[in-house]
């Protein structure tokens, strides 16, 4: 019954239990909520941060984090936009924008792994550094010059369904994303590393590799949304994503990953996108502008950080309570067996 019970009270039902609530609020108060076309629409609008939100579950699993994801993004855009507008063909210009997002992620990896200065600090600095690099490039103009079977694979549905393209995109994603969280040796590291990084060095775990690893990881897929959002708006623009380390962040949080580190999982953010996404959308539905809407991400944001602490110190007192009844419950034994 115990067992049981430590298992109602994991995080990730408690999310089950607030999507399910979001939903019925949105559908009550609008209905178009639980339409086939809102629900399509809503889940392409979050395809790309829920995208980026993937491996950024990595990194904060290590006990880093990424904010600069959404610069790299606008990054990606700018010079897919401009390369495409010279006359470069749309693969190799897809190669050259991928390959920008590695070098964004490796200048992070080395200044944070190697030169050890904090991942906050140093990704806040690029989050700017890059934003800017976006707007020198392509300028506050934007491009459209794309072929229409790019554009028709960022807006477009799977053909009989209501699926946009972008959704296998993100389910690839996420199957090989929780294959190495939750079944690899370098998931057993990542959570070693968040935990204790000393005790893992001293265990052998090469932490700067897999850092520098990680992030370059987290800016290429970072690219690869900027890539996608570029074809779904059929436009690249510098500002493409400006904002968006607050959903993405929040979502990974709220899904029961711990900013120290050492404790998430991929099911957990799933759940936390949809449930973002759901908000997102029943909130636009009842006119809600997007300033309050940014209130409720970040309440959230906060929320998620204190209640997944609180979580984890019910569940630790009531393991902890459960090992001393069955070590008493030993010692009762042998104390019996003596007499």
């Amino acid at each position: 019954m115990r067992a049981y019970l430590l298992r109602l009270a994991r995080w990730e039902t408690l999310l089950v239990l607030l999507l399910g609530g979001s939903i019925w609020v949105g559908a009550s108060r609008s209905s178009g909520f639980l339409t086939s076309f809102n629900l399509s629409a809503a889940s392409s609008d979050m395809m790309e941060r829920a995208i980026i939100a993937l491996p950024l579950t990595l990194v904060i699993v290590s006990g880093e984090i990424d904010i600069s994801i959404a610069s790299t993004l606008g990054l990606a855009s700018a010079v897919l936009g401009t390369l495409v507008l010279g006359g470069v063909p749309l693969g190799a210009a897809i190669f050259v924008t991928l390959l920008v997002g590695a070098l964004c992620g490796l200048l992070n990896g080395l200044l944070i792994a190697r030169l050890g200065l904090p991942s906050l600090v140093v990704t806040l600095g690029t989050l700017a550094l890059y934003r800017g690099l976006a707007y020198v490039v392509l300028g506050q103009d934007s491009a459209s010059a794309f072929p229409s079977w790019f554009t028709s694979f960022g807006f477009n549905t799977i053909p009989g369904t209501l699926v946009p393209w972008t959704a296998l995109v993100f389910a690839g994603l996420a199957v090989a994303v929780y294959v190495l969280l939750h079944h690899s040796v370098l998931g057993r590291r990542l959570y070693a590393i968040g935990n204790n990084a000393e005790a893992a060095r001293f265990s052998g775990v090469h932490i700067a590799r897999i850092k520098i690893f990680l992030f370059i990881l987290t800016a290429t897929v970072s690219a690869l949304a900027g890539v996608i959002l570029t074809a779904r708006f059929s436009s690249a623009r510098a500002d493409n994503g400006l904002g968006w380390e607050i959903d993405i962040v929040t979502a990974v949080l709220l899904g029961g990953v711990s900013i120290f580190g050492g404790r998430g999982t991929i099911f957990g953010v799933v759940l936390g996108l949809m449930l973002i996404g759901s908000l997102r959308s029943g909130l636009s539905l009842a006119d809600v502008t997007g300033e309050i809407q940014s209130i409720v991400i970040g309440s959230l944001l906060i929320c998620s950080v204190l209640g997944t602490n609180i979580a984890q110190r019910v569940r630790q007192r009531a393991l902890s309570r459960r090992l001393t009844a069955q070590l008493a419950t030993v010692g009762r034994e042998v104390e019996a067996a003596g007499s």
